[in-house]
């Protein structure tokens, strides 16, 4: 472990030198040929990679060994190279147990994902359907769905296991149960922890609105996104270390905080700010959800 993985705060000090000489620096990346990234966030929400956890950021290329969290209002959502958008809701968390994919003159999607707990939803696109294919398997808890081009959410809880299938085709296994192939549109399967699964049965569409809705960005709550142009200003401070300790609570209640160091007459002055927001609205709004956290003075309107 490096002295820069131990101290966050030596990393946004080394952060600001940087940006100092290269303020070009805080354009965000473009996602280079990646398998998986992610394309939007609603903090809290963290990355939990090699041990370490740092607030989640729109753009991060995720890895097998990887787990996304979100917090209490929290959502993510993810991509996969062959088009297949992942969502996780609140109080969640997902992670990359193995993930390949193999490019020619179709993307093959194969792997392993976990969602301990908390809701989620994979989706594929017709048009991704026919261009791509699916060896992939989702595993919620002790039920395993395998997946082939298809459209299904689920959730797992203390005290029970939710596959939903919304379109296509999934397998699911539970343990020494027989393995049930699910195909009808709009079907769900639900095992209580301890007990035997239900048979499978058709869903309520209000119901599944109900369902799909926790996994959703929820407008105006300030989510972040892939090219958002706008940002929350959090803080403006003279003193570096003031600065910090408004990054340092902000990040650690899992809101990708950055400083930006700004020249004047004066000297150095340093912004904290969320960026990445797609409208001046969703700024605003973040920035007043950001202001009721400990130690985060009152943020201020977007920029």
């Amino acid at each position: 472990m490096t002295a820069l993985t131990r101290f966050p705060r030596l990393r946004a000090t080394l952060m600001l030198c940087a940006l100092l000489l290269a303020p070009a620096a805080f354009a965000q990346a473009p996602v280079p040929r990646a398998d998986a990234w992610v394309s939007s966030v609603q903090m809290p929400a963290w990355l939990e990679r090699a041990g370490e956890r740092q607030p989640l950021v729109p753009a991060t290329v995720l890895r097998p060994g990887d787990a996304v969290i979100t917090g209490a209002g929290g959502r993510a959502q993810l991509r996969m190279a062959e088009g297949s958008t992942i969502k996780l809701g609140e109080s969640g968390r997902l992670a990359i147990s193995d993930l390949r994919v193999t490019r020619g003159s179709s993307t093959i999607l194969a792997g392993l994902l976990e969602v301990a707990q908390g809701a989620f939803r994979f989706t594929t696109s017709a048009l991704n359907r026919t261009r791509s294919e699916r060896d992939l398997q989702i595993r919620i808890a002790t039920v395993t769905a395998g997946i082939r081009g298809t459209d299904l959410w689920g959730r797992g809880n203390a005290e029970r296991e939710i596959v939903c299938l919304i379109e296509g085709r999934i397998t699911v296994t539970r343990g020494s149960d027989a393995p049930i192939t699910m195909s009808e549109p709009l079907s769900f399967y639900i095992a209580p922890v301890g007990a035997p699964a239900l048979p499978v049965a058709a869903v309520d569409p209000k119901q599944l609105a109900q369902w799909a809705a926790e996994t959703e960005l929820v407008p105006g709550a300030g989510a972040a996104t892939m090219g958002g142009r706008f940002h929350a200003l959090a803080a403006t401070r003279d003193n570096q270390d003031e600065a910090l300790q408004v990054y340092d609570a902000l990040r650690t209640a899992g809101f990708a905080a950055v400083i930006r160091p700004l020249k004047s007459e004066a000297g150095l002055r340093y912004e904290v700010r969320i960026a990445n927001l797609p409208s001046a609205a969703e700024a605003n709004a973040l920035a007043k959800r950001i202001s009721t956290l400990p130690g985060v003075p009152s943020a201020s309107p977007a920029r």
